[in-house]
């Protein structure tokens, strides 16, 4: 199989092994209307398998937006590179954002963000090393 080099856009690497099409739902991305290609479950040095999200910029002019806070949250080991005339020129490493909002959902049939339409999720993070979200108004904690 062979995918060409991407001369200008993003190359998500590092992705956990097969995550990538819930990584581009979670940023967002549609698949049917960006130019892109998905390397799943290739073999990687650090983590024995991951996945590679390749997204190309056909005009060369606007990089793709990619929420970085979304992505620390849905895959932690990611590493994005911005690509500009084939060669990487900027890398960036999400970490897990302090707070969250519309990304996550509160499991409290109780909580206000259930009961009432038009309230925002909004989470808070409270252990990062566990991953653990809580809700700001009722302080369950949430699953991604």
């Amino acid at each position: 199989m062979e995918v060409t080099s991407v001369q200008n856009g993003i190359i998500i690497d590092h992705v956990p092994a097969g995550t990538a099409l819930k990584v581009l739902e979670y940023l967002k991305i549609n698949p049917a209307k960006t130019k892109l290609a998905l390397i799943m479950n290739t073999d990687s040095h650090l983590y024995g398998t991951k996945d590679i999200i390749k997204i190309e910029d056909e005009d060369g002019k606007k990089t793709p937006a990619i929420d970085l806070d979304v992505l620390g949250l849905v895959a932690r080991t990611a590493t994005v590179g911005i690509v500009r005339g084939g060669r990487i020129v900027e890398k960036k490493t999400p970490t897990l954002p302090e707070h969250v909002v519309n990304i996550l959902t509160c499991r409290n049939p109780r909580c206000v963000t259930t009961t009432e339409r038009g309230i925002d999720q909004m989470f808070h993070l409270t252990h990062s090393g566990r991953q653990e979200y809580r809700c700001d108004y009722c302080d369950e904690e949430a699953k991604l």
